[in-house]
């Protein structure tokens, strides 16, 4: 397991944090692979009760690692980020956001996967994906509309906007907001009291509130096939040079 994946369990309670803060977190392969296999460990594990997903540092995540997703392999074989995504959608115990700053890309849409979401003052939302040539992911094209509604969701995919902690309170995209100063033990405190709650009841609920998984499912199969034909697209490739060269993009 790469160690810019920290996963440290105490309590009941599995804490996993994306730990690469000099590159604000954001998210390879090797770091996916990481993550889902702390999440399946978590789903077979009877002595866990619950798993909370943070960053290190300032950032949640600043998303995708641009460098290594331009890079990676177009083979069959399902890579890291798909099986991450699939193993957040598919995890039948609870997952809790903690979202202590940024929150980018597959930042902002693993959260419409968790069943809590909790924000710190400082944390923004944003999924920049047209901007750089792509479509949304993880069904979130789906799921965004449905939490904070369509003219908002159309707001952060197509112009990129990024919401603040009180905004993504306001239209119901996390739970709570705590100040800086008492966001981690306010978080361990709600993780704690899952963890202490009746894991049948628990496994049911999550069950019951999330009875549209098929179609999540295929959803996420449609945007997955979508999403790998923009990466092999020119304007992928324009959007990746300009910003790797800190210019404005040039579509042909």
């Amino acid at each position: 397991m790469t160690d810019q994946i920290r996963v440290e369990t105490a309590n009941r309670v599995t804490t996993v944090t994306i730990n690469r803060p000099d590159k604000k977190n954001a998210i390879n392969q090797a770091m996916y692979a990481a993550m889902a296999d702390a999440l399946i460990e978590y789903g077979t594990d009877d002595s866990i009760r619950a798993l909370v997903i943070t960053g290190a540092g300032d950032y949640f995540t600043s998303g995708n690692d641009l460098a290594d997703f331009s890079t990676g392999s177009q083979s069959d074989e399902l890579p890291p980020v798909a099986r991450f995504l699939d193993t957040i959608q598919t995890c039948e115990k609870p997952v809790i956001g903690a979202v202590n700053g940024p929150a980018i890309g597959v930042g902002l849409t693993m959260l419409l996967h968790c069943d809590l979401v909790y924000a710190a003052q400082p944390a923004t939302f944003a999924a920049p994906f047209v901007s750089l040539s792509l479509v949304p992911e993880a069904a979130s094209s789906m799921l965004l509309p449905a939490a904070v509604g369509m003219a908002v969701a159309n707001d952060v995919f197509l112009t990129g906007r990024a919401l603040t902690a009180e905004e993504a309170l306001q239209f119901g995209l996390v739970a709570r907001v705590f100040s800086a100063a008492e966001f981690k033990t306010k978080t361990q405190e709600l993780a704690l009291a899952v963890a202490n709650s009746a894991p049948s009841a628990m496994k049911r609920s999550k069950e019951l509130i999330r009875h549209n998984r098929a179609a999540v499912t295929a959803h996420m199969h449609t945007e997955s096939q979508y999403f790998r034909e923009q990466l092999l697209s020119p304007d992928f490739a324009e959007s990746v040079a300009a910003k790797m060269q800190k210019r404005p993009a040039v579509f042909k």
